[in-house]
């Protein structure tokens, strides 16, 4: 077959035209694009190890790791400083992910967890919050929902109930 040949193939009874790709010429590009990368990606090494000591001069100098006042003093007051930085940034990330919903690529705060699973959704994702907002009808539906899952009594609102107040013994003088 060539480059955009049609060709007619029986599926269901029907004739549908298919339009054949360019596999030969997929392949042709494909390996070109390989060898292009092999070949900077080879060049880069030649020039890492032919400007090798320029390279790491830099590095110390950029990083603090050269003796300038004493060991390691430009390290800590400089790169190394920004190690606990580092740390913080990791840790409102860490933090962030951990209470956001947990739909792929959403940042919303994740405030309703989703029964059965170890996942807190917003209110887009969650299955059972309403799209236009809850209104009393959806809140008390969810409600006797969940006494009949609790196999609790069916009947009225829930009740507060009031603990027995605790009586201190007076303090002796």
């Amino acid at each position: 077959m060539t480059v955009g040949q049609v060709v007619t193939k029986s599926v269901r009874s029907e004739t549908f035209p298919i339009v054949i790709s360019a596999i030969r010429g997929n392949a042709v590009i494909k390996k070109a694009a390989t060898g292009l990368v092999g070949l900077v990606v080879a060049v880069a090494i030649v020039l890492f190890f032919v400007n090798f000591a320029v390279i790491r001069h830099w590095t110390a100098i950029h990083i603090g790791s050269i003796n300038e006042t004493g060991p390691y003093y430009g390290f800590w007051s400089g790169f190394g400083s920004d190690i606990s930085e580092f740390a913080i940034a990791v840790g409102l990330y860490t933090g962030v992910r951990k209470v956001n919903c947990h739909a792929r690529m959403c940042w919303r705060i994740g405030h309703h967890p989703l029964q059965g699973t170890p996942y807190h959704l917003c209110k887009l994702h969650h299955p059972d919050v309403p799209k236009g907002g809850a209104r009393i009808e959806d809140i008390l539906a969810q409600y006797k929902k969940y006494q009949d899952s609790q196999g609790l009594a069916a009947g009225g609102a829930p009740t507060a109930t009031k603990a027995p107040a605790t009586r201190k013994a007076p303090a002796k003088k």
